[in-house]
C-alpha cells in the first residue's frame, strides 16, 4: 500500500505542474481543432486528445503540453491495473475502482464529468468553453486523483486478513512457479509466507528428523 500512495504522490506533483500549464493546454486544444476542422464538437475523450496529437498538432509547445496530459493520463490507468492486483476489495473500493478504470479508459464520454470544490479548474474557464468544450477535458485527471485517494482510504479500513490473504494467494502462486523451474527456488516465498502468517515449528520424526513448518 506504501508504494501505491508514493506512485500516487508522483503523479500529483505532475498534475501540479501540468495545472499551472491549463491556459497553454487549452491553446493546444483551440489550435489542433481548427486544424482538424472541428470546431462544433467538444473535447469528449482522451482518444480526441490522442488523435488530435498524432495527426492534428503542429507546434511544439501544442504537442509538448498535450503529451504531458496524455503522459498522466497514462500513469493513473497503470495505476488502475495496480489497485486491482492488490485485493480483491469490497463493493465500495470495487465501485471506486470501476469508476476509476472507465474515466480512463481512451473511449469514454467525459464531456458531462465536471470536477468540484476544491478544485476550481473549471472556474478558470469562460463560461461558454466550460459548458460547450473543455469543462470535461480538464476536469478528468483531478476527478480520477480525488477517486483513487478515496479507494486507499477505504482499502485502509479493510479487514487486516484481507489484505493477508491475498498476499498470502499471491506468494503462493510465486512459490508453485518457481518450484516447477527448479526445486529450490521456493525458499525465499516459503520464508515471506511464514512472516505474514506465523509458523509453529515442530519436530519431525521421518527419516531426516528435520524441523517442519505448519500454518
Amino acid at each position: 500500500m506504501n508504494e501505491i500512495k508514493e506512485s500516487l504522490r508522483n503523479i500529483e506533483q505532475t498534475y501540479k505542474v501540468f495545472q499551472q500549464q491549463q491556459f497553454t493546454f487549452i491553446a493546444a486544444l483551440e489550435h489542433s481543432r481548427e486544424n482538424a476542422h472541428d470546431k462544433i464538437k467538444p473535447i469528449s475523450s482522451i482518444g480526441q486528445v490522442q488523435t488530435y496529437t498524432d495527426h492534428y498538432c503542429n507546434n511544439t509547445t501544442d504537442r509538448r503540453i498535450l503529451l504531458m496530459f496524455l503522459s498522466i493520463c497514462a500513469d493513473l490507468s497503470r495505476l488502475c491495473q495496480r489497485l486491482e492486483a492488490l485485493h480483491s476489495g469490497n463493493a465500495t473500493t470495487n465501485a471506486l475502482l470501476d469508476r476509476c478504470k472507465t474515466l480512463v479508459s481512451h473511449s469514454n464520454d467525459l464531456s458531462a464529468v465536471r470536477a468540484k470544490y476544491p478544485h476550481d479548474v473549471v472556474n478558470h474557464l469562460s463560461c461558454d468553453e466550460a459548458r460547450n468544450h473543455y469543462g470535461g477535458v480538464v476536469s478528468l485527471i483531478p476527478v480520477v486523483l480525488d477517486c483513487m485517494k478515496e479507494w486507499v482510504a477505504h482499502s485502509e479500513k479493510l479487514p487486516r486478513h484481507m489484505m493477508q490473504s491475498e498476499r498470502l494467494e499471491k506468494l503462493l502462486d510465486q512459490d508453485f512457479v518457481t518450484h516447477r523451474k527448479s526445486p529450490f527456488a521456493c525458499e525465499a516465498p516459503a520464508a515471506e509466507v511464514c512472516i505474514a502468517f506465523p509458523c509453529k515449528p515442530h519436530l519431525s520424526t521421518g527419516k531426516n528428523n528435520g524441523t517442519k513448518f505448519s500454518i
